[in-house]
């Protein structure tokens, strides 16, 4: 079964600063019908004016992905960790027992536009941790590249739960494919472009919910970039 998400149904909220969209339930924007699925818990879409950013706050117990699309993010924290997050990078932080961190567009000219991701872990009070790697689009190229995972294998980026997360840039007209275990789901993320999920028609913005499914075939209708989270 495949359960759409319009891009256009999401919560959004414009802060001037900030123009950010809601896949699931989030901060000022609740909807019970929608406060994650399975493990996953955030999926948001976020737009940064120049110079501007979420300065210092915390999280706890969660696990932390962020994905570059277009312009820069600098990330500092209470570890000691400070780098700029660009297109193609990613970065994952366990929250556990607590991390303060901030996130700032360092251009004065460009936008920043990137996607954040909270996994529920599998325990909780784990020792906090960051870490950033570079996914080069060859090695995404008309192909789903592992870049997380809870073994940390294939240089992906290592995270506190049994989900593996994929992504691939995808020409027109080419297509991958994803097997699914048994009892296993699945979320698929189209971040730009517009693709076909088993013959369901989805565009930039979009996500797709899959339950009971064998297997998933994700082709470009244009050149699009999709990413794939494989779930308990």
């Amino acid at each position: 079964m495949l359960q759409k998400r319009p891009a256009k149904e999401r919560g959004h909220g414009n802060h001037g600063w900030l123009d950010t969209r809601h896949t699931f339930s989030f901060n000022d924007y609740y909807d019970p019908d929608h406060m994650g699925f399975r493990v996953l818990r955030v999926i948001n879409e976020d737009r940064v004016q120049p110079g501007q950013g979420f300065g210092t706050h915390g999280h706890q117990d969660m696990e932390i992905i962020s994905y570059v699309l277009e312009g820069a993010l600098a990330h500092k924290d209470s570890l000691g960790s400070g780098s700029v997050l660009r297109p193609g990078e990613f970065q994952s932080m366990t929250a556990g027992t607590g991390i303060r961190h901030s996130e700032f567009n360092p251009s004065e000219t460009e936008l920043v536009h990137f996607y954040q991701i909270w996994i529920v872990p599998d325990r909780r009070g784990l020792p906090p941790r960051y870490d950033q790697r570079s996914f080069p689009e060859a090695e995404r190229h008309d192909r789903l590249r592992l870049v997380a995972s809870p073994d940390g294998r294939d240089r992906s980026l290592s995270i506190h739960q049994d989900v593996e997360v994929f992504l691939a840039s995808l020409d027109e007209g080419r297509q991958v494919a994803h097997e699914l275990e048994p009892g296993r789901y699945a979320w698929l993320q189209v971040l730009r472009g517009a693709v076909q999920v088993n013959n369901l028609a989805l565009a930039a913005g979009d996500g797709v919910a899959v339950s009971d499914e064998t297997s998933l075939t994700v082709m470009a209708s244009k050149p699009s970039e999709v990413m794939l989270f494989d779930l308990p």
